[in-house]
C-alpha cells in the first residue's frame, strides 16, 4: 500500500508541475503577444506623426519604455515592424471587406459598393489607415498595402460577381480578372497620388469607373450609379 501511495503521489505531483510548467508557458506567450502589440500600437502613432522614415528604431524603444534587446527579439528590424503593421491592417481590411460580402441581406450591387467603400477603416486610433498611408514619407507601406488590398479583396469581390450571374444580375465569363481591374483602376487612378485630380475630375473620373464597371461585368446600365452617391458621401 506504501509503495502504491508513493507512486500515486508522484503521478500526482508530476501531472501539477506539468500543468504549473503549461500556465508559465501561457503567460509567457500571451506576456510575449501583448509587447508585440505595445511596439506597434507605438510604431503605428510614430509613422502617423513622422513618417516611417522619419521614425527610428530608438524612437519606438523611448516610447514603449523597453530595453533595445527587447525589441530586437520581437522584431529585426524597422522594416520588420513596418511588415507586422500591415499584416494587422491586412486582418482588418479583408476581414471588413469579407463580413460585407457574407451579408445575404444586403442587395448584390450594394454588397460591391459597401466592399470598395470598407477599405478606408480606422487604425483603432482614429486615424484613417488610407489618410496614414497616403503621407508621402509612409510611400512603402502605401505600395505593400496596395498589392494586399488587389490581390486581397479581388477574390472576395469575385465571390460577389459570381452571386450576380447566378441571380441574372451580371453576365461575364472573367469575374476574376473583371474584379482585378476594378481594383487596379481604384487603387491607382482613384488613388489621389498618382494623378492629381480637383474635385470635379474626380467625380467624372468616379462616373466612369461606375459607367465602365457595369460593362466589364455585363449589369444593366445604371445599376451602380447609386454608388455615386456612397462615393461623394465620403468626399
Amino acid at each position: 500500500m506504501t509503495i502504491q501511495n508513493n507512486y500515486e503521489t508522484n503521478i500526482i505531483g508530476r501531472q501539477i508541475v506539468s500543468l504549473q510548467l503549461g500556465d508559465a508557458k501561457m503567460r509567457i506567450v500571451k506576456d510575449a503577444e501583448e509587447r508585440r502589440n505595445e511596439i506597434l500600437d507605438a510604431a503605428n502613432e510614430l509613422f502617423s506623426q513622422k513618417g516611417f522614415d522619419g521614425t527610428s528604431t530608438n524612437d519606438i524603444i523611448e516610447k514603449v519604455g523597453i530595453a533595445r534587446g527587447t525589441l530586437y527579439y520581437h522584431f529585426k528590424s524597422k522594416e520588420d515592424i513596418m511588415d507586422a503593421m500591415i499584416q494587422r491592417y491586412n486582418v482588418r481590411i479583408l476581414g471588413t471587406a469579407q463580413e460585407i460580402a457574407s451579408d445575404k441581406s444586403i442587395p448584390v450591387n450594394e454588397r460591391i459598393m459597401r466592399v470598395v467603400m470598407a477599405l478606408n477603416i480606422s487604425d483603432g486610433g482614429g486615424m484613417e489607415i488610407m489618410e496614414q498611408i497616403h503621407k508621402p514619407q509612409n510611400a512603402l507601406m502605401h505600395q505593400k498595402i496596395q498589392k494586399i488590398i488587389i490581390n486581397g479583396v479581388t477574390p472576395i469581390l469575385t465571390g460577389i460577381i459570381r452571386e450576380g450571374i447566378e441571380q441574372g444580375l451580371f453576365n461575364t465569363p472573367f469575374p476574376y480578372e473583371c474584379m482585378e481591374m476594378v481594383m487596379a483602376y481604384s487603387n491607382t487612378v482613384l488613388d489621389g497620388d498618382i494623378i492629381e485630380m480637383t474635385n470635379e475630375d474626380r467625380a467624372l473620373r468616379i462616373q466612369a469607373f461606375i459607367f465602365n464597371a457595369e460593362r466589364l461585368i455585363g449589369a444593366e446600365s445604371g445599376s451602380f450609379m447609386h454608388g455615386m452617391q456612397m462615393f461623394g458621401s465620403e468626399n
